[in-house]
């Protein structure tokens, strides 16, 4: 298993993270990572493929046949993640698997580059932009609601009134990974590392209040982040964007994030 989180840190750092935090065990993890032989496991032997059963399901290797194993694994039991995410090639073969179970999908995000820096950034990080503090959670998490229902198309409060995204981005703040400019009591710029693994942390949630766009907030932030990861913390960062979004892409190269792969989202 290390073996294929080792061979493409990047893609694989999602994953990862949670692997080096709590080990396998499901309960700690959240999930289950379901490995695939089609040899059998049999002593010496190595996974050639590897998929993540939690909140979201995250195929990262694996061909036809180890997506078929994976999906009938999956289908045998009710549908718990909200969204697949991963690889291109993976999800996308694997969603193809399950459509007929588990879809129609709400949305389909087939062409997202996966992008990463492993150097300082090329544009100047914006000296405004610093990790929020536990008392701010009240004025952060406006921010950080309308940044959801803007990139997911659903409003995070729905269901339980907010309470679980609520702790997810207060558990974020008090590690240290929730980024924000304010103005006054406004957020106008915010990012989150979301997954922290050893070599890798993955940049989410970037945004910046509609008021505010056309500034150049974006870009100063985003690099305060990566110089964040990069610089202070050792880490590469990386982070996927919605091929459409040509304002976002735009941001990101002028940082210097270079593409390294390719992932795809389905949404439910």
């Amino acid at each position: 298993m290390r073996a294929v989180l080792t061979a493409d840190p990047v893609a694989s750092c999602m994953v990862a993270s949670r692997v080096e935090s709590v080990g396998l065990d499901p309960w700690r993890l959240g999930g289950e990572v379901w490995g695939c032989d089609p040899r059998g496991l049999r002593g010496g032997g190595r996974l050639d493929a590897l998929c993540f059963a939690g909140p979201n399901l995250i195929p990262l290797r694996g061909k036809r046949s180890a997506l078929r194993a994976f999906a009938d694994r999956a289908v045998r039991r009710r549908r718990m993640c909200s969204s697949m995410v991963g690889p291109a090639e993976q999800v996308l073969g694997l969603w193809a698997e399950l459509e007929n179970d588990w879809g129609p999908a709400r949305e389909v995000r087939a062409d997202q580059p996966l992008m990463a820096i492993s150097e300082p950034p090329r544009v100047a990080p914006d000296p405004l932009v610093r990790p929020v503090r536990p008392e701010e959670l009240e004025r952060y998490l406006p921010a950080a609601i309308a940044m959801f229902i803007e990139e997911v198309g659903i409003d995070p409060r729905v269901g339980d009134g907010g309470a679980g995204y609520r702790a997810r981005v207060a558990e974020l703040i008090a590690a240290g990974r929730a980024f924000a400019r304010f103005d006054g009591r406004d957020v106008v710029f915010k990012a989150e590392i979301g997954a922290l693994s050893g070599a890798v942390g993955q940049i989410q949630g970037v945004w910046v209040h509609p008021d505010r766009r056309g500034e150049g907030l974006a870009g100063g932030g985003t690099a305060a982040v990566v110089n964040r990861l990069v610089t202070t913390m050792g880490r590469t960062a990386s982070l996927y964007v919605n091929a459409y979004n040509t304002p976002a892409r735009a941001v990101y190269d002028r940082v210097g994030f270079t593409q390294v792969g390719q992932y795809a989202t389905v949404l439910f």
